[in-house]
């Protein structure tokens, strides 16, 4: 069923309203992007204090964002593959493991990233 995207503000609108849908849901059924939006909730006042110059803030605010987008792109690959079927086949493991490996590597960065901003 496709969406009716039209054009002009109206679009913007449906666009905001599709989004926030989708924020809702990863939120209400998927456990890891609850706890990614707590550490991001504890660490955003955190990454005000530490970063010195708006481009470190930006830096620091940019890789806890980095995390939450991937997150969401993950949740999305795993709710195709459900969707196509429930039975185990090798592309399907290979897709959901693609996508926990860029998770896990969304993750690797921000402390990277936050040490190298704050060690220098």
């Amino acid at each position: 069923m496709a969406k009716e995207s039209g054009t002009g503000i109206g679009r913007l609108v449906r666009a905001l309203g599709w989004s926030m849908s989708g924020l809702r849901t990863t939120f209400r059924k998927e456990e890891a992007f609850r706890q990614e939006l707590l550490s991001c909730i504890i660490l955003v006042p955190l990454a005000f204090y530490l970063g010195e110059t708006g481009m470190e803030k930006a830096i620091l605010l940019g890789s806890l964002m980095l995390v939450l987008i991937v997150e969401l792109l993950n949740s999305a690959v795993e709710a195709v593959v459900d969707r196509v079927g429930t039975e185990e086949h090798e592309l399907a493991a290979h897709a959901k493991d693609m996508g926990s490996a860029a998770v896990f590597l969304s993750l690797l960065n921000v402390p990277i990233v936050w040490l190298l901003v704050i060690l220098t």
